[in-house]
């Protein structure tokens, strides 16, 4: 399938690496703005199992400003 592609595109050697990279490029440029985003709230891997921490003595959670 990848040959096929690769031979399908038009010029010489040179313009088709080009062109099969731009082409690589604008998929992984897709993939990362629309399908990965919509993926991931189905991704166990976003899941946290730490707390924020409070300290009773400050009154003010971890990474607030005082």
């Amino acid at each position: 399938m990848y040959a096929w592609l690769f031979r399908s595109l038009p010029g010489p050697l040179v313009v088709q690496i080009l062109l099969a990279l731009a082409l690589v490029a604008g998929i992984v440029f897709l993939l990362m703005q629309f399908a990965f985003p919509w993926l991931s709230q189905y991704s166990p891997l976003n899941d946290s199992t730490l707390e924020t921490m409070t300290f009773p003595a400050l009154g003010r959670a971890e990474g607030t400003p005082a």
